[in-house]
């Protein structure tokens, strides 16, 4: 099957982009990627002047659709789907061509979704809460298709003593600085805790979490030796009280394929995807979370069980070659 590919290639990460193009690969199909991000005009000059927003917007597009053309692809798969316009979807279709849709995003921006998935032959949402916003509107031929982990990247790594002073911890939180985060967090300032990632300097002065923050952009290679040098991985998704949000992030199955014990926020998508007390460990509130870290780290017997098992079902049945295959099996069953 030849796949022409629309993503984002973030210059300072690997994004889902990275990992659909090597499933793709992979699988044995042939494939042509599209950045949907190579504007010509600056965005904070796009974001003041709304005719070079548009101008630009219709240049990508106009690309866009010259490469399906060209390529003559069996499918085109477009991940966001913030920058493809329905227009263009739809001339991509009158070629042949199957329209293929995967929201990756929040949906804190939906609206832009809302109009184009109508034109989509397919449309598949990295969590349950952007599926569910579609069936309200009656959208057809939507699909949960939760994200994944690729085993060839997120994977434990061996560590130096020094690496590990460096890197580990009892308990480690990668991710972007959201108060809902820190909040819960800075429960936990008593424990030899770490937090890592983008933002966390926007900390109040006073905040006892300071002391335990690295406010850096990490790379794949750096964030997987933390979570194979630390005792306790967590994961606390995004809230803001507003927007749904019921999606397994990301870092669930990248922290289950480095073999890194998972202490999750307690979300719908996790927990139809991964057991309790096997794969992961769920908390509820932060006194839930504060007895679980404890025991945790007291039972190294049971931490390490659970570690095996995630990491077994994580790259047996979650990784991205595996939702590649689900797509394209949900696609040909409906020829």
């Amino acid at each position: 099957m030849k796949i022409l590919l629309s993503g984002y290639h973030n210059p300072h990460f690997l994004t889902i982009t990275e990992y659909i193009e090597r499933a793709v690969e992979k699988s044995g199909h042939s494939l042509l990627s599209f950045d949907d991000r190579s504007f010509i005009i600056p965005g904070r000059i796009r974001k003041r002047v709304e005719f070079l927003q548009r101008w630009d917007m219709k240049r990508l597009n106009k690309r866009f659709a010259s490469q399906a053309e060209s390529f003559k692809p069996d499918m085109c798969l477009i991940t966001g789907g913030h920058r493809i316009s329905p227009e263009t979807v739809e001339k991509i279709k009158r070629g042949g061509i199957k329209a293929v849709l995967w929201t990756i995003d929040l949906p804190t921006d939906f609206q832009p979704i809302i109009e184009a998935a109508p034109h989509y032959d397919f449309v598949f949402c990295g969590g349950t809460e952007a599926q569910e916003l579609l069936d309200k509107i009656d959208i057809k031929k939507t699909y949960w298709l939760p994200f994944a982990c690729d085993p060839e990247v997120h994977r434990f790594q061996e560590t130096t003593p020094e690496e590990r002073k460096f890197w580990g911890s009892d308990v480690t939180f990668i991710g972007s600085f959201y108060p809902n985060r820190a909040q819960l967090l800075e429960k936990l300032a008593d424990f030899d805790l770490k937090v890592w990632g983008p933002g966390w300097n926007n900390l109040c002065s006073p905040s006892r979490l300071r002391k335990k923050v690295r406010d850096v952009q990490l790379r794949p290679e750096e964030w997987t030796k933390i979570m194979s040098s630390c005792k306790i991985t967590l994961v606390i998704h995004y809230q803001d009280g507003k927007t749904p949000c019921y999606q397994a992030s990301p870092k669930v199955y990248e922290t289950l394929a480095c073999k890194s014990f998972l202490l999750v926020d307690d979300q719908r998508d996790v927990k139809s995807l991964f057991e309790d007390g096997k794969h992961l460990a769920i908390f509820k509130d932060v006194e839930d979370l504060k007895e679980k870290i404890i025991y945790y780290l007291n039972h190294q017997g049971d931490r390490e069980r659970i570690i095996n098992q995630g990491y077994e079902e994580a790259v047996q049945r979650h990784a991205y070659i595996h939702r590649l295959k689900q797509m394209l099996n949900i696609i040909e069953a409906e020829r």
